[in-house]
């Protein structure tokens, strides 16, 4: 088998969005599985649309996914290089006068508006919009006379009549096209800049592309790159087109739904884990055999099958990414995850009379049900709030006519201490339950009620520590 070569090639118009993230996933693990090569190669002929530090910000969330491309920009092959479209242009123009010479392709000077007219015509008599093929058969003084007058053209390809195009797609099996539903699409524009459909084509040649996985709206797109590679006569390489990712409506992920997010910076500057984002998008589209779901990369590795694929939409399931994320910081050293949490804290807390040791025992706190970095805030509010503000739940609660009793108790408890610790802490509730003679509910929730305001909530003992022996005996003499 020859060495696989995939690539992902977005345009710079953008920061990588989910949908990329999971096509350039897919090509990587493909890649890896096979001992081969992943490129990242940049397709940016929309000049216009084009952002400044788009390129970097694709390779950089790339990077922080944990897909690092073998050869790029940055990591030029000089046998393939360059890998930014623009800087191709030469080579294009090599293929393009092949076709014109070979009589496959055409110069067309319809003005836009004309095209805009014909394109109109046909709508309003209920035909299938195409190229009416005008400038196909002008003679070569025709041409010369308009380009000597000036007149722009693009360059369109003869499309073959009566042509059946047919492939077997890696996920979807076999798809055909009749080429006599394609007009004479442009290769190349009037600026002589190349179209993907016609660009792409020369770029997988050239880089010795084997397989290519990429979203299902351009299978549309593989005839028409079909019949170059077969005017050309290569080989096109192995498609497989993924299936759509939708949102929990069903609906195709739109950069206008805002119930998800949809770039991959979010989700870092959220606080999620990239091995836990990577493990996550891997199963978008693909199932492993079994019921596992947690994987490392090196298994996702090894595991990796397109034959696995799936042939249905895949669903973002926000709830299965959280719980996905809280399994990878469960298993993350507690040092780890302050790491991870102080940058949160610090932007939304004052914690320059907060100690280390304090602020290691917050996030120690809350490690086992913390999902994402960002959480962290929400949960520790109530160690920042010196008001104890009730719920009508909790106010009813406390009218227990027990809890005066237990709650004068604990507080003596705790008065009576030296040492104001998690332990300490622990044996005054211990001592509490015997002299109280209370025990289960109506022993912690009173004083979890009385100390934070809250019913529920983490381990009771650290989080009366957490607020200090003055503040919780204050609280405690409120009831």
């Amino acid at each position: 088998m020859e060495k696989v070569r995939v690539r992902y090639a977005p345009s710079p118009t953008g920061h990588l969005h989910i949908g990329g993230a999971r096509t350039a996933l897919f090509n990587y693990l493909f890649a890896k599985h096979h001992q081969g090569d992943f490129i990242f190669r940049l397709e940016d002929t929309d000049v216009e649309r084009n952002i400044d530090g788009g390129e970097a910000s694709q390779l950089d969330n790339l990077a922080w996914l944990g897909i690092v491309p073998d050869e790029s920009p940055l990591n030029p092959n000089p046998k393939y290089a360059p890998y930014r479209q623009m800087e191709r242009l030469d080579i294009y123009q090599k293929y393009t006068q092949e076709l014109l010479d070979r009589g496959l392709a055409y110069k067309c000077f319809c003005t836009p508006e004309e095209l805009d007219k014909e394109h109109e015509r046909q709508v309003n008599a209920g035909v299938a919009p195409m190229y009416n093929r005008k400038c196909r058969d002008l003679t070569p003084e025709e041409v010369k006379e308009k380009e000597a007058a000036g007149i722009p053209y693009t360059i369109r390809v003869k499309v073959p009549a009566g042509k059946t195009y047919e492939f077997n797609d890696m996920i979807r099996g076999h798809v055909s096209f009749e080429s006599d539903d394609i007009g004479d699409w442009v290769l190349v524009k009037a600026n002589g800049i190349p179209t993907y459909n016609y660009a792409v084509v020369i770029d997988d040649h050239t880089m010795d592309i084997t397989h290519v996985f990429r979203g299902e709206e351009h299978l549309s797109n593989t005839p028409k790159q079909m019949m170059i590679y077969e005017m050309l006569g290569w080989t096109p390489p192995t498609y497989g087109h993924m299936t759509l990712i939708v949102n929990e409506q069903r609906k195709k992920l739109s950069k206008r739904d805002e119930s998800i997010m949809q770039f991959v910076s979010q989700y870092k500057d959220e606080g999620y884990l990239p091995d836990a984002m990577f493990n996550f998008m891997a199963l978008l589209g693909w199932s492993p055999e079994g019921e596992k779901e947690i994987f490392t990369k090196e298994e996702l590795i090894k595991e990796f099958s397109e034959n696995r694929l799936s042939k249905s939409p895949s669903m973002f399931d926000k709830d299965k990414l959280t719980w996905v994320n809280n399994r990878y910081i469960k298993d993350r050293s507690l040092e780890n995850v302050i790491d991870l949490c102080k940058p949160f804290l610090e932007k939304a807390y004052d914690l320059s009379n907060r100690s280390d040791e304090w602020i290691n025992m917050l996030v120690a706190t809350y490690h086992d049900q913390l999902s994402y970095g960002k959480e962290i805030v929400g949960l520790v509010d109530l160690f920042f709030n010196d008001e104890l503000n009730l719920n009508d739940e909790a106010k009813e609660f406390m009218q227990d006519e027990s809890i005066p009793n237990t709650l004068k108790v604990f507080k003596n408890q705790l008065a009576n201490l030296d040492e104001f610790t998690k332990e300490s802490i622990q044996m005054c509730i211990k001592a509490t339950q015997k002299e109280a003679k209370v025990r289960g509910k109506m022993l912690y929730m009173p004083l979890r009620i009385a100390t934070t305001g809250i019913m529920h909530g983490p381990d009771l003992a650290s989080s009366i520590c957490l607020l200090g022996k003055e503040k919780v005996l204050s609280r405690l003499e409120q009831f």
